[in-house]
C-alpha cells in the first residue's frame, strides 16, 4: 500500500495554527519581519473573492467601526502578498470593510503566502469555525469545499469537526427556493423550519408554507406535522388532517401544546362541536398548566 500523501498544515485546526507555522511565512518585506504583524495600506488590499459571506448587516458593521474608532482592530487581518504593495484578504473582511468605513488609511494584517486553492479552504474553515455565519452561508461554503477544493464529505466533516449528517442537512437547504434561503439567512424563519419545509417537493407548495410560518409565526414542531414525507411516484405531499380535524386544528394543537408544554387534543363531532383538552400526568404538571392560562 503506498504511503499518504502530505498533508496540508494545520488547515483543519483554523488559521490560528497556520500562522504559527513558520513554513508559510514570507522571510522579511522591506526589512521588516513579515511574519509579524505589519501596516498595510488599506488602498491596497482587495476583497476575498472566496469569502462564503455575502450579507454584512449595515448595523453590526456600524457598531465595529464604532469600536475601531474608540479601540483600533485588535485582531490584525490576515492577507496574502500578490505583487509589489498588492494584498488580498485571506480572512478578516467585516474588519476590512469597518475599517474602511472608519476612514482608516492603514490596517494591521499578517502577511502569508497561499495559492487560490489553499486559500479558499483557509477562508472556508476559518469562515465556518470562527464566524457567525448563518445556515445558507454555511451551507454555500460547504458546498464550495466539497466542490471546488475536491473535498469528501468524510475530509470535510475532519476540517470543521462537523458530523457528517450535520454538513448533509446543511447543503439540503439549498434545494429550498432562493425566496426560501432568504428567509432563513435574514432569520425570518429557523433552519428546522426550513428543514421541515424540504419534506414538501412541488416548490409553490413550500412557497405557501413558508409564508404560512411567518403569517401565523409557527413553531418547527407546528410544521413538522403540517408535512411528512411520503412515498408516492417518489413525490412527497402535504400531511392530510386527522379524521374529524382540520390542518389549521392540528396546527393550533400543536401551537398550544408547545405553549403549555403538554398534550392537547381536539375532540369534535359531525356538527362541528366539540372540546380542547389539555392531557396531564401529574398533578405538579396540572399545577403548571393552569399557572400558565392565569397568566
Amino acid at each position: 500500500m503506498s504511503s499518504n500523501p502530505k498533508k496540508q498544515p494545520a488547515l483543519g485546526r483554523g488559521l490560528s495554527a497556520l500562522l504559527q507555522n513558520s513554513e508559510t511565512d514570507i522571510t522579511s518585506m522591506n526589512g521588516a519581519t513579515v511574519g509579524s504583524v505589519s501596516m498595510i495600506n488599506i488602498q491596497h488590499i482587495e476583497a476575498n473573492p472566496f469569502n462564503p459571506r455575502t450579507h454584512f448587516e449595515k448595523e453590526a458593521l456600524e457598531e465595529l467601526r464604532m469600536s475601531i474608532l474608540t479601540h483600533g482592530i485588535i485582531q490584525p487581518l490576515t492577507v496574502r502578498k500578490l505583487g509589489r504593495d498588492r494584498y488580498q484578504l485571506i480572512s478578516g473582511e467585516r474588519r476590512f470593510r469597518a475599517s474602511q468605513l472608519a476612514g482608516l488609511t492603514e490596517v494591521p494584517a499578517y502577511i502569508r503566502i497561499a495559492n487560490d486553492q489553499t486559500m479558499l479552504e483557509m477562508a472556508l474553515v476559518e469562515n465556518i469555525q470562527r464566524e457567525d455565519l448563518n445556515a445558507i452561508e454555511v451551507a454555500i461554503s460547504y458546498e464550495r469545499l466539497l466542490d471546488e477544493c475536491k473535498l469528501t464529505q468524510e475530509q470535510l466533516s475532519e476540517k470543521v469537526a462537523k458530523s457528517r449528517s450535520s454538513i448533509a442537512n446543511h447543503i439540503r437547504l439549498l434545494k429550498l427556493p432562493a425566496s426560501i434561503q432568504a428567509g432563513v439567512r435574514d432569520q425570518k424563519i429557523s433552519m428546522g423550519h426550513a428543514r421541515a419545509l424540504l419534506s414538501i417537493t412541488d416548490e409553490q407548495e413550500q412557497l405557501n408554507a413558508y409564508q404560512q410560518i411567518i403569517d401565523e409565526a409557527l413553531s418547527v414542531r407546528a410544521v413538522e406535522l403540517m408535512v411528512k414525507p411520503a412515498s408516492n411516484n417518489g413525490q412527497t405531499t402535504t400531511k392530510k388532517p386527522k379524521i374529524g380535524l382540520s390542518n389549521t386544528e392540528q396546527v393550533f394543537t400543536a401551537f398550544l401544546s408547545d405553549k403549555l408544554g403538554a398534550k392537547v387534543s381536539i375532540d369534535k363531532t359531525d356538527s362541528g362541536k366539540g372540546k380542547v383538552q389539555v392531557h396531564f400526568s401529574t398533578e405538579a404538571e396540572l399545577n403548571r398548566v393552569m399557572a400558565l392560562l392565569k397568566k
